[in-house]
């Protein structure tokens, strides 16, 4: 389901590209400064198997032509450690290295976008998240917390004469800190690295 949703997101990028233009002018006064927006992985929740039932809603704010401000309240739930690559890694999805339940997150990410070079972009997101741990009895077993860091790479398209955007992207994920687990969560999440390289991102807005 996973490579479904990023082979969607290639396509509409291709299907768009006659809409590219520049990212905006440090002078420009007639942009719109405020969007609202989420991201493609929404369509995760199609999944017939193991949902994350996730919820992204992005609130951003441009201070100049060439600086961001986003917040990102957002919540899904997952059963497999954060370690693991969910496009490119076949352990992701493996029985063997499924949680004994799940994890549900309650987070907000502050997100910071500088403009490098017309549309490109690099982006530091910082994520405090609070962890509800459940067995596999769907019971509460846990309370945790977690800062996930995310630095990005992407490019601003607009699309509709301004009034709408996409920002394909890649990313560094990054588990700076987080409690300890339960002993089952634990042992799983403990084979994997805090970080995950090359983890795509689409995300798209409506300017206003």
């Amino acid at each position: 389901m996973y490579k479904q949703i990023l082979f969607m997101g290639l396509a509409f990028i291709l299907a768009s590209t006659r809409e590219l233009k520049a990212q905006y002018s440090e002078t420009d006064s007639t942009y719109r400064r405020w969007f609202a927006g989420s991201t493609l992985f929404l369509l995760g929740n199609l999944a017939p198997t193991n949902p994350p039932d996730f919820v992204q809603l992005n609130i951003g704010y441009r201070i100049t032509g060439k600086d961001v401000i986003t917040l990102e309240p957002k919540t899904w739930k997952y059963a497999w450690p954060n370690g693991i690559h969910p496009f490119f890694n076949k352990a992701y999805g493996d029985p063997e290295e499924e949680f004994p339940g799940y994890i549900r997150e309650y987070g907000i990410s502050v997100a910071y976008q500088r403009f490098l070079w017309k549309g490109l972009y690099a982006e530091l997101n910082v994520m405090p998240a609070w962890q509800k741990i459940v067995d596999v009895d769907g019971k509460k077993i846990d309370n945790g917390f977690q800062i996930f860091n995310t630095y990005r790479v992407g490019y601003h398209v607009r699309l509709f004469k301004d009034r709408f955007f996409i920002q394909p992207s890649i990313a560094i994920t990054h588990r700076a800190y987080h409690t300890t687990l339960p002993d089952g969560f634990k042992r799983l999440d403990d084979k994997w690295s805090k970080f995950v390289f090359g983890e795509p991102g689409f995300h798209f807005g409506y300017n206003f």
